[in-house]
């Protein structure tokens, strides 16, 4: 059986990680899934998420949720 390169092994990872922080937003928001999606998607972690390099894939959805909420509470705070 032929091994999963690293870019496959990101890819994995990461789709996992998507799906766990937007049902993790839908259940703390009570909002639709595409709601769920787009807060995700335009997060600041979404573009750190896809950093193969950063490897910031590895860490667990509920860490990585964490991050995305401290982050939105800054961003919040900073306007």
């Amino acid at each position: 059986m032929k091994q999963p390169t690293h870019h496959q092994i990101a890819n994995y990872l990461t789709d996992y990680a998507l799906s766990e922080l937007v049902k993790y937003v839908m259940e703390d928001t009570g909002c639709s899934i595409e709601a769920a999606m787009e807060r995700v998607y335009n997060s600041p972690l979404m573009t750190a998420l896809q950093d193969e390099e950063g490897e910031l894939y590895v860490q667990s959805p509920a860490y990585l949720y964490e991050q995305m909420k401290k982050q939105a509470a800054e961003d919040i705070a900073g306007r």
